[in-house]
């Protein structure tokens, strides 16, 4: 048998959206970094956002591969359209999910075929436990959240706290957590609080996630281990915290195509912020599924024009009704791109941002954030405070982690979680957004307190995934579970 071989093999198979996506390409880069042998599989278009990335691993000597399946055709699902970033519109994301959903009979004969040793899969793909059971291998889910996240979502359900309250608007503590964390009926998915069309698939996850070898999540001890603690007793799995991961983009090229190339020239962003004071710009960024209408979009351009600090902002494509392609993807207020611009307060993003490198910089200050967690990640690794603005998903539980819990954040003040984030939101005016940034920026004795929380869990991060950190550990400790599993 070739030495080849006889390397550990896992494949990975990441969801199709960024936010599951680039985390689970830099596992499985960390995995190959440590001599696994490394498959992620994936279709088309989706390889094209990292395969540059995943070949400079290759010419390193790593192994790694990609494993390019064909995407499936749905009617009224446009060729090309194979990511959650594509959709416009509610009914379009739909399709693709059902165009995911018939990838599973090609996934499931390739894991027949190449017979790894371990399937290393996103929790939505909860069948992948089932054909891991079949041949006798390990399933490891990914979550594309942190423990805080797990182990409120879980306390939520099990104590049903949302139930004792008289309105929606009504705040309520959420019980059996090591701190306390206050929400509202309004800011819990409407899976919690009643059966949707989401309810089965959540079910089966549920089963697939206490069925599987064990939890894998990007996170790390300093910023969330009671809630890892309370998720292993509480689920009864093996849990591991691996992350950041976005830390293990050490090169200027790692960076700049995280996720995908960036619309604007690399030098252009930091040549921007080289002319700009320590701590003095405000990054913008909604991730890569927000949508917002151009009243919203009006109210934050008019927020950042009053407020007094400089900002990059990428901008969200504008939420649409219909699902034409052709129709303005971006908008701002009349003159408002070309003001900040002339004047040097702003620059604006249309398109794809290199993240990571723009917050390692140290002209910035703090960050208006989704709370998707990557975000939350990167940011909490480049020690800059945050303004909190969740919408859908994991990211209201997020913020209470960041506001509640560590307190480096100040939320902007949304309180109603939505299914999608191509719907419509209440409206946030100028005044909150704007006082909320001020309140991070303005360089106080609060926003001092922030920052100071900020940089201390930066440096726990960094100190994480280096040789002999928690997440350093627990990666080593991960690998050898499998190589012990496979010696069975």
């Amino acid at each position: 048998m070739s030495s080849k071989e006889q390397l550990l093999h896992v494949i990975f198979l990441p969801y199709m959206a960024p936010g599951h996506m680039m985390p689970m390409v830099d596992i499985a880069r960390l995995f190959a970094a440590h001599g696994v042998r490394a498959t992620i599989i994936t279709t088309p278009m989706n390889a094209q956002r990292f395969k540059t990335t995943v070949d400079r691993e290759i010419k390193a000597g790593r192994h790694i591969a990609l494993e390019i399946l064909p995407f499936p055709s749905v009617p009224g699902l446009p060729q090309g359209w194979e990511n959650l970033s594509d959709t416009p519109t509610p009914e379009m994301s739909m399709r693709l999910f059902r165009a995911i959903n018939l990838l599973q009979p090609q996934i499931e004969s390739l894991f027949r075929a190449i017979r790894p040793d371990c399937i290393f899969s996103d929790v939505l793909f909860h069948w992948t436990v089932d054909i891991a059971i079949e041949l006798g291998i390990p399933r490891l889910a990914f979550s594309g959240s942190g423990f805080f996240n797990l182990s409120v979502a879980f306390a939520v359900e099990c104590h049903g706290p949302h139930k004792n309250v008289d309105s929606e608007s009504e705040s309520f503590l959420v019980p059996s957590l090591p701190n306390k964390v206050s929400l509202t009926g309004s800011q819990l998915p409407d899976i919690v609080k009643t059966k949707t069309k989401f309810s089965e698939m959540f079910e089966k996850l549920k089963v697939a996630e206490r069925k599987s070898f064990g939890m894998v999540v990007n996170s790390f001890d300093v910023l969330e281990s009671a809630y890892a603690d309370y998720y292993r007793k509480a689920i009864g799995i093996k849990a591991w915290g691996i992350g950041p991961v976005s830390l293990f983009n050490q090169e200027e090229a790692d960076k700049a195509e995280r996720g995908d190339m960036a619309t604007i020239n690399i030098d252009r962003y930091l040549n921007w912020l080289d002319s700009k004071g320590q701590n003095s710009v405000l990054y913008v960024c909604f991730g890569s599924l927000t949508r917002f209408n151009k009243t919203q979009l009006a109210e934050i351009a008019g927020a950042l024009e009053d407020t007094h600090c400089s900002f990059i902002w990428v901008v969200p494509k504008v939420l649409k009704t219909n699902d034409d392609k052709e129709e303005e993807e971006w908008w701002l207020p009349d003159g408002f791109e070309e003001r900040t611009e002339k004047s040097g307060k702003g620059m604006v993003v249309k398109g794809w941002a290199p993240q990571v490198l723009i917050l390692e910089h140290p002209a910035i200050g703090g960050f208006l954030t989704h709370c998707g967690w990557n975000s939350i990640l990167e940011g909490v690794t480049t020690g800059v405070p945050m303004v909190t603005w969740p919408t859908i998903a994991d990211q209201f539980f997020n913020e209470k982690l960041v506001t509640q819990v560590l307190k480096f954040g100040v939320p902007v003040g949304n309180e109603y979680w939505k299914v999608w984030a191509t719907e419509e939101t209440l409206l946030i005016g100028r005044e909150k957004i704007s006082s909320a940034v001020n309140t991070v920026m303005n360089g106080g004795k609060e926003a001092e307190e922030m920052r100071s929380v900020a940089r201390r869990i930066s440096e726990s991060a960094k100190k994480a995934v280096e040789e002999g950190g928690s997440s350093y550990n627990d990666l080593k400790t991960l690998i050898q579970d499998i190589k012990l599993y496979r010696q069975k």
